[in-house]
């Protein structure tokens, strides 16, 4: 037999599937495709197609501040975890006591595991606590790096795990020193982990929300912050419109990934 045959079981698993594909991926094409409307509200059937919310959307000089903002938040924070999520990674996978590695594995990511309106009141009373309040701009800067950091944290972790270290065995043996066997034989092959981890944040870090709330300097919005704002007192199709931008970015950075190092590559 050239295969096995497909039972009952079979089918019904495979229907399950492709429903919870279908409910997960629905609501995203449901936005983008009222991003596209020619009526004056968010609803169901569709008065027409229309680019009149892109251009109301790219024309709000706020929604493109708030877009800016956010995209420098999410950028730093990417770049930073980038680094300092690298170095944990490789102290807690390589150097750390035996006894200390799992406490500080659960350490590392307790931003994931703690509610994000939690951390985001610690942060602000923290913040109050030295004085200086939200009122500094970086609060907010710091914030995200904090509540992202995990992804970093855990992507290199993941490929260090998984890394032959005979390899910088080789290199340390035919005279490299330790910074050119890091640069030479490990990051290009923990390269996929780190740059899994910093889209993660990237991602994450342009959608928060509650810290974004809580540590935001006046008249500093961030484009999540800037939506609800405008959903307040507005319900068109401009929210969509910011919306299917979003989900485009989205998609460019995952494009981006594939190619310069390959989806294939991310793969543990």
């Amino acid at each position: 037999m050239t295969g096995a045959r497909k039972t009952l079981w079979d089918h019904v698993f495979t229907l399950l599937v492709a429903l919870i594909y279908i409910f997960l991926i629905a609501p995203i094409l449901l936005v983008v495709l009222l991003s596209f409307s020619g009526g004056e509200f968010l609803a169901l059937p569709m008065e027409g197609v229309s680019l009149r919310w892109f251009e109301a959307l790219f024309s709000n000089s706020r929604f493109y501040e708030a877009a800016v903002h956010s995209f420098s938040l999410a950028l730093v924070s990417a770049l930073v975890n980038g680094v300092i999520g690298t170095l944990a990674a490789i102290y807690v996978i390589r150097f750390a006591p035996a006894h200390l590695t799992n406490p500080l594995r659960v350490l590392m990511s307790a931003p994931l595991m703690v509610p994000e309106i939690l951390t985001a009141i610690a942060l602000l009373f923290f913040f109050f606590e030295v004085g200086v309040g939200n009122r500094w701009s970086m609060a907010i800067q710091i914030g995200h790096i904090l509540v992202t950091f995990p992804y970093v944290f855990l992507n290199v972790a993941s490929a260090l795990f998984n890394f032959d270290r005979s390899q910088e065995e080789a290199a340390r043996s035919l005279g490299a020193n330790g910074w050119l066997t890091f640069r030479r034989v490990t990051l290009p092959a923990i390269k996929p982990g780190v740059i899994t981890g910093c889209l993660f944040a990237f991602v994450i870090s342009f959608d928060i929300f509650n810290i974004s709330l809580l540590l935001k300097s006046v008249g500093k919005n961030t484009l999540p912050l800037e939506l609800f704002d405008y959903l307040r007192y507005n319900f068109d199709p401009t929210a969509a419109a910011v919306a299917t931008v979003s989900i485009a970015l989205t998609f460019v950075a995952v494009l981006i990934v594939d190619a310069t190092v390959g989806l294939r590559s991310l793969r543990f």
